[in-house]
């Protein structure tokens, strides 16, 4: 639930309030609070489990693609990190694997990339446009006004860095993914 800095029900009106303003409704919204799964950058979550709950909300939901991060986690946050653990782990089993092909459910995986690159902004463009990928999303001037708007949403979270990171991080305009 966001609850790092026990902020977790101020963290959950403010995705709700995001997630509106990029066209998600909250009853599109689904938190997970579980004790076993804290919000903390240094705890790896239990592959498990988390494979569990998302397995459960791909068939709940007839879900039929999945974004997460990659083994990098863009910022090495270990709980972006377990989610795709937990994909890959499930998606690599034989019968979960068969059961995502009949669900049809592919899943993308957005690229980490090194710290140069990150805050480039749109001088990566050229070099996301020749490097291999699945998919390719640049967003126009209106769709990275409309990100940062998302992002501000999340006031308990904007830190200084983070306003840097809204200013100048390729990842408010160019995301760069893969099939897992």
């Amino acid at each position: 639930s966001g609850n790092y800095y026990n902020q977790g029900e101020t963290r959950k009106k403010e995705l709700e309030q995001s997630c509106f303003l990029l066209g998600i409704p909250a009853s599109d919204v689904t938190v997970i609070d579980h004790r076993d799964l804290p919000d903390n950058p240094a705890v790896e979550w239990d592959t498990d489990l988390l494979a569990a709950f998302v397995l459960k909300h791909i068939e709940a939901n007839n879900i039929n693609l999945v974004v997460t991060f990659d083994a990098g986690g863009v910022s090495g946050h270990a709980n972006h990190i377990s989610l795709y653990t937990a994909l890959r782990y499930k998606y690599c089993c034989f019968e979960i694997f068969i059961l995502f092909l009949c669900l049809g459910c592919r899943v993308l995986v957005l690229e980490s990339v090194n710290l140069f690159r990150k805050y480039i902004s749109v001088l990566d463009v050229p070099i996301s446009c020749l490097l291999p990928r699945d998919a390719l999303f640049i967003l126009t001037e209106e769709e990275t006004e409309q990100a940062r708007r998302a992002m501000r949403c999340h006031r308990s979270q904007l830190l200084w860095f983070r306003h840097i990171y809204m200013l100048f991080s390729r990842y408010m305009v160019i995301n760069s993914l893969r099939l897992l």
